[in-house]
């Protein structure tokens, strides 16, 4: 059975509370920590999804992938 996401965010708030940092990690939200993969799509169900992303943001900085930006994906 798959995970949903609500499992999914109760996992990350667990986690999070956990280490004693609930409202900084598994959240995105200014002064949170995120990394961010963007992709077209849900990975969960298509895995080759992944062979197209779009922008990662890491460590608030974005590193966009023109070539996917320009033709196949919608943001």
């Amino acid at each position: 059975m798959p995970v949903q996401n609500a499992e999914i965010a109760t996992m990350f708030d667990q986690a999070a509370e956990l280490l004693e940092m609930k409202g900084r990690l598994g959240v995105i939200a200014p002064g949170a920590y995120a990394d961010v993969v963007a992709v077209a799509g849900n990975p969960l169900a298509n895995i080759k999804i992944l062979e197209n992303v779009g922008f990662v943001m890491k460590d608030g900085k974005v590193f966009k992938n023109e070539v996917a930006l320009r033709g196949k994906l919608p943001f």
